[in-house]
């Protein structure tokens, strides 16, 4: 059920909690667009497109900066109590979580950099499968937090399974490969990485979830079952 921010935020200070929440959209935009372009980099071994996801990283840094800047004056100028507080603490986790997606974005274009063999290409296109599972639970998740829909939430939180499930299929493809082919490794390995980047970034998506729900519910519910979290919705 979507979850109405206004019921939680008192009047006097609703204008500097919705900017900074707007700031954290903003953000979570440029982190999808880094993503998806680091994956069409690598989809197209494009090493321009490549560049640009390292150029704008500092972008995501500054953002970060800033966001948790406001965070700390809101908590100092307002003390914030009950749902305000819990707001501003799961703005400023969700940010970090963003700045880190962020720089595993950056990890994933450097891929674009190397050159495949034609008999190389399956591997790549099953990172890009994996990559575009995990860009639709970044966009679902922002799209949760924008709503505050502990609900929407808690189906991204459900899809991590999936992609850990993904991670462990295509690191036993890659693995494979690299023992039929031993000199492939060195170029290879850049691969594993950027699979294991895919595989943090639906971690880390999860974890925002956590916050919405957090935020909605007023419950951490951090290391525990989706049976568990779906009887708090």
């Amino acid at each position: 059920m979507e979850h109405n921010i206004n019921k939680h935020i008192s009047g006097r200070f609703n204008e500097e909690l919705e900017n900074v929440r707007n700031h954290v959209l903003s953000m979570g935009g440029l982190v999808e667009q880094q993503l998806n372009l680091a994956l069409d980099a690598v989809s197209t071994s494009d090493a321009e497109k490549a560049r640009k996801v390292s150029e704008n990283d500092y972008k995501v840094n500054a953002m970060e900066v800033n966001i948790d800047e406001e965070c700390t004056r809101i908590i100092a100028k307002r003390q914030p109590a009950a749902s305000d507080l819990r707001l501003v603490v799961a703005i400023a986790k969700t940010i970090a979580d963003l700045e880190r997606i962020g720089d595993e974005a950056e990890r994933i274009a450097k891929v674009a950099l190397d050159s495949f063999t034609k008999d190389q290409q399956h591997l790549l296109v099953n990172v890009e499968n994996m990559g575009r599972l995990v860009s639709k639970m970044l966009h679902d998740v922002l799209d949760s937090f924008a709503r505050m829909d502990a609900q929407c939430a808690f189906e991204v939180h459900k899809e991590d399974a999936k992609v850990d499930r993904e991670y462990e299929a295509l690191t036993r493809q890659i693995m494979t490969y690299m023992m039929e082919d031993p000199r492939s490794i060195p170029k290879i390995m850049d691969l594993v990485w950027s699979v294991r980047s895919l595989e943090r970034i639906g971690d880390r998506c999860q974890n925002i979830a956590e916050y919405v729900i957090y935020f909605v519910n007023g419950k951490d519910i951090r290391h525990t079952s989706q049976e568990d979290i779906e009887k708090t919705l």
